[in-house]
């Protein structure tokens, strides 16, 4: 049995530095980059990381990290659309394939995946429903 070189995601820690590492690119990207950055200031970065940090924790490890919060609420105002998403999870799933392997590893990039329709649903559903308002 081939066992592979990389770890698996079982910490805070080791959640911590796929937030960074991951975000490290999405603030590169030119499809995302503009996005975030219209979005959250500069000096903000690090507060958005902890937060990222503390949904990652309960969301997969199922530990209490303190994170408090509705990500889909704030997700429906921003100027994204399919193209966007495609491009954050492949981003996603390529830092997780480059740091680890796993269950955890395959299970975050699942709940990304389920997380990423979700947020693309409400979002069109909140848009359908105010262009019915003003109609």
């Amino acid at each position: 049995m081939e066992t592979s070189a990389k770890p698996d995601i079982c910490t805070p820690d080791d959640i911590r530095g796929l937030i960074d590492a991951f975000y490290a690119q999405v603030g590169r990207d030119e499809l995302l980059g503009p996005v975030f950055a219209a979005r959250i200031p500069a000096g903000h970065w690090p507060a958005h990381l902890d937060t990222m940090t503390r949904f990652w924790t309960a969301a997969l490890l199922g530990q209490a990290a303190g994170y408090r919060g509705n990500p889909g609420a704030k997700h429906l105002d921003l100027p994204i659309e399919p193209a966007h998403f495609t491009r954050w999870l492949r981003l996603f799933g390529q830092t997780v394939d480059a740091l680890f392997a796993g269950d955890n590893a395959t299970e975050i990039k699942v709940r990304a995946h389920r997380m990423g329709e979700l947020f693309q649903a409400k979002i069109a559903m909140t848009r359908a429903n105010r262009n019915l308002s003003i109609m």
